[in-house]
């Protein structure tokens, strides 16, 4: 499962030599039937430029992805503008 072009510019950023890794990782989360770039901004931003928390974050995608929504902030109504505040707007 590839990513947005806004949420590996912030991979990029965040995890520096390691990006390819956080990439990985992103790619085995689990995303329920919810909008992939919403459930990979959570996890991103659950693992504030660690790579260690990035893999414990997608393992809890595995149980239950709506807790990464919830804890990565982007659970609450107002998730669309804090992805585009977090990770800029589309395009």
């Amino acid at each position: 499962m590839s990513v947005s072009e806004r949420i590996a510019h912030r991979v990029g950023r965040d995890f520096g030599d390691r990006a390819a890794e956080a990439l990985e990782a992103l790619a085995l989360a689990e995303t329920g039937n919810q909008d992939v770039e919403r459930v990979h901004a959570a996890l991103v931003l659950m693992a504030e430029g660690s790579v260690e928390r990035l893999w414990q974050a997608v393992e809890l995608s595995l149980v239950d992805w709506r807790d990464v929504l919830m804890a990565g902030g982007l659970g609450p109504a107002d998730w669309p503008e804090v992805l585009e505040r977090e990770f800029g707007s589309v395009g």
